[in-house]
């Protein structure tokens, strides 16, 4: 009986236990990123992450308030929908931009990832560099919209109007540091660290 070599059984095991697979050469590792720069963002990431689960349970709260006026004492609270759907924009902003550092996005790597390394870093920065002008554009198209409807009330939470499209300057300002991380990383020859390891 052919027993497996111990390297390629504790490769496989870490790979079956990795919850994201990752697409590149595992023969290419790279050692993580601790610069002070990557540390910063990995703190805004964890920060965001606790804040849209705060978000998520407020939405579930706002919901229940909005179901038991309505189905119980007949008589439905006008904010809860709108604060929902505030907390909505807030989470969904959150979690783009912790997506964008942790890779948690749909991609395509896998002609990349047969590229010789030099070709391949190249290209990584490449993607990260128009990650980062998204996500420029993000916050430039949100200041200017968050400004104009500014003085708006919404009037069923008596808030501006422009605080909808201040989750677009948010995800869009921590989109491009996380997008500037990864370009630092991979500079250096080193990995982005997920934050909920």
């Amino acid at each position: 009986m052919n027993t497996p070599l111990p390297s390629a059984t504790a490769a496989a095991t870490s790979a079956a236990a990795a919850p994201v697979a990752l697409a590149i050469d595992p023969t290419h590792d790279r050692p993580p990123s601790t610069h002070w720069y990557s540390r910063l963002c990995g703190a805004l990431s964890k920060a965001s992450l606790v804040l849209a689960i705060f978000g998520l349970v407020g939405i579930i709260v706002s919901v229940q308030v909005q179901v038991v006026g309505r189905y119980v004492f007949n008589d439905t609270p006008t904010w809860a929908e709108a604060l929902a759907l505030q907390l909505v924009l807030y989470v969904t902003a959150l979690g783009v931009a912790v997506g964008v550092r942790d890779a948690g996005h749909i991609g395509l790597e896998s002609l990349v990832s047969l590229l010789p390394e030099g070709l391949r870093l190249k290209i990584e920065i490449l993607i990260h560099a128009l990650v980062a002008l998204f996500g420029g554009i993000m916050v430039q198209s949100g200041w200017l919209w968050t400004r104009l409807k500014w003085d708006e009330l919404d009037p069923m939470l008596q808030m501006p109007v422009g605080i909808d499209y201040l989750s677009l300057v948010i995800a869009g300002v921590l989109i491009v540091m996380f997008s500037i991380e990864h370009i630092v990383a991979l500079l250096r020859h080193e990995e982005v660290v997920p934050s909920w390891y």
